[in-house]
């Protein structure tokens, strides 16, 4: 098996659950184009593969049937040991991932209706064609986590790995940073909140009357920008995980038509309306009014993070322990206020909001800087504080300033010596079948080795 074993098992996981357009006549039969064990890859399999490739605008290599076939071999030859193993995927499991999935796909066509007319199947039957092709993707990782799992690092290998590098080889790096923040969110006013909630009783009041659209009112007057250009409206199913509880559980005590009344979440104040609904999904659209904090208020906030701010700076207490205590940014909660990027903590400027670029311009390493009025990508006015935790110059890639990366890198080739070596022994025992239309394939010259050494075991 090639090199960059894991990223092109990655990627057959990945296709091997491929979305299953609406498809022309077939005016030739399917074909079974390998077998491992009791697993086979249909041409369909593959050509679908590489079409849905070609509609998310991945750029599609010459050898693409050799790589896909390649790929999917691998991944069957995964799940085949798994179920050996009995590693266990449960179907609640495989059915949270399709959910997951199809709303992705509601959510990139812009509703169930065109979803459906794209595919030229039902969601229940898309759910359905999805079931063995999730499945096998969930079993495949779980196999490849339990094979790569025990695999570890030391710092010698880091320095081995990273001295065969080419000098003219090494990545250049600008600027780099690592970077946290503690956000806190003032209360706004009870005469502020009374403002947001009569403004939708009045909404509620005109659109119920037919003086004006729901879908209108909230293209206008909604401040949440993920939903506001389509009218206020979301797609949604009942066990959503990704949004707030009491809005969901509000979707689902409508009846079709109805609007509910002004109620509250962390975001603010709404009014939902239940457009349609079919079993546990749902269309709704809904009105978000966040109530105005003044400058009373900012100051407030201002006043609470400067005691914390002198508490850092005193070293009465660490920078994580302080965003734990005192952040209303529930996700800087999970990471420990430091801010996340492509390659984990570390960003580049361009990664960053202009304000926050020219504050960390005056900090040191180490700094933190006085609290900040702040408003953040919905438009919701806060103050902060920024920790400058390190940052780089721009450089050449070096094991000093640059050895977590590196390590990442040779953990990383290190897994997939190990995944190698387990192909290389695991394999040598599986019935393997590939047809002579991709015997030529050189990505494939492994996989035919061992299918003509093992052609006689069924």
């Amino acid at each position: 098996m090639p090199n960059k074993i894991i990223s092109s098992l990655l990627f057959a996981i990945v296709f091997s659950a491929s979305f299953v357009y609406a498809q022309p006549a077939k005016v030739l039969a399917d074909k079974i184009i390998a077998v491992v064990g009791n697993k086979i890859i249909l041409k369909s399999d593959i050509d679908n593969s590489i079409a849905d490739m070609q509609r998310q605008g991945i750029e599609v290599p010459e050898d693409a049937a050799c790589l896909t076939l390649e790929q999917s071999i691998g991944v069957k030859a995964l799940v085949l040991q798994a179920e050996k193993d009995s590693i266990p995927v449960t179907d609640e499991e495989v059915e949270a991932d399709i959910d997951n999935q199809i709303r992705y796909f509601i959510s990139q066509y812009g509703s169930k209706d065109e979803l459906e007319r794209v595919a030229g199947k039902s969601v229940y039957q898309i759910k359905e064609d999805f079931k063995e092709g999730f499945r096998d993707r969930k079993l495949a990782s779980a196999m490849r986590n339990k094979i790569i799992e025990p695999v570890r690092i030391t710092p010698n290998d880091v320095k081995n790995y990273f001295v065969q590098i080419p000098t003219d080889s090494l990545p250049f790096y600008e600027t780099e940073v690592e970077v946290g923040q503690i956000i806190v969110y003032p209360k706004a006013s009870r005469d502020a909140e009374e403002y947001c909630i009569e403004q939708l009783k009045e909404f509620k009041t005109q659109i119920e009357s037919g003086k004006k659209e729901f879908g209108t009112v909230a293209s206008i007057y909604s401040e949440d920008p993920g939903s506001r250009e389509r009218g206020g409206m979301y797609e949604v199913n009942r066990g959503q995980k990704d949004l707030d509880p009491i809005w969901l559980s509000k979707a689902f005590t409508l009846k079709e038509g109805q609007i509910s009344s002004p109620f509250k979440t962390k975001f603010g104040y709404h009014i939902i309306q239940l457009v349609s609904r079919s079993g546990e999904d749902a269309v709704v659209r809904h009105i978000l009014k966040v109530p105005q904090v003044t400058q009373y208020e900012i100051q407030n906030g201002i006043q609470k993070l400067d005691s914390v701010r002198a508490k850092l700076i005193a070293g009465t207490i660490d920078f994580g322990t302080a965003v734990s205590r005192y952040s209303d940014d529930e996700g800087s909660k999970f990471t420990a206020g430091m801010m996340q990027g492509r390659d984990g903590t570390f960003l580049t400027l361009d990664q960053l909001d202009k304000d926050m670029v020219l504050k960390i311009g005056q900090l040191k390493v180490g700094g933190y800087s006085q609290p900040l009025e702040y408003t953040d990508e919905r438009g919701k006015k806060g103050v902060r504080i920024i920790y400058l935790k390190t940052k780089t110059d721009p450089h050449r890639e070096n094991i000093k300033d640059d050895y977590n990366k590196i390590a990442q890198r040779a953990l990383e080739q290190k897994q997939e010596n190990a995944l190698e070596k387990w192909f290389n022994e695991k394999t040598q025992g599986y019935y393997i079948m590939i047809d002579d239309a991709f015997k030529s394939c050189p990505t494939l010259k492994r996989w035919v080795e061992i299918a003509t050494r093992t052609k006689h075991i069924k």
